[in-house]
């Protein structure tokens, strides 16, 4: 097991903004892409919840590509997904398993309760199968 399988190294900055958005937008499942340079997140991308649902989310292909090149032309890798659970668990549901379509990604979950355990958790996701990855804040 590598270390990409164990842990995820992340800015704090980027770990109390995603808790943020996902209070902001508590009534529909907050997403977006999350990037970074050298394998540290450090860079948040917010989409818009195409389903504005508050049990599932997609993002528009046209705002993906668009993310994507913003990526490329700044020079950061593509790191991770995020989404919230407004109403339950921070855990991958089992639409988010079906859906998770970037093995190599750390797939962040956000509970906008206030009396989360831990409201901001990160998954590796691969064949329908998830791993709670260790967040390490720098």
């Amino acid at each position: 097991m590598s270390n990409a399988d164990t842990f995820v190294r992340v800015e704090q900055l980027v770990i109390d903004r995603l808790l943020a958005l996902a209070r902001e937008e508590a009534q529909i499942e907050c997403c977006g892409l999350l990037a970074g340079r050298g394998g540290i997140i450090s860079t948040v991308l917010p989409a818009k919840n195409a389903l504005r649902s508050a049990t599932a989310y997609e993002i528009a292909p046209a705002q993906l590509f668009t993310l994507l090149r913003r990526m490329r032309a700044e020079g950061l890798d593509h790191l991770g997904i995020y989404h919230s659970h407004p109403r339950g668990e921070n855990i991958p549901s089992p639409r988010d398993k079906e859906r998770a379509f970037y093995p190599d990604a750390a797939y962040f979950i956000i509970s906008p309760l206030p009396d989360a355990r831990a409201p901001v958790r990160a998954f590796r996701i691969r064949d329908r199968q998830s791993k709670e990855l260790v967040l390490q804040a720098v």
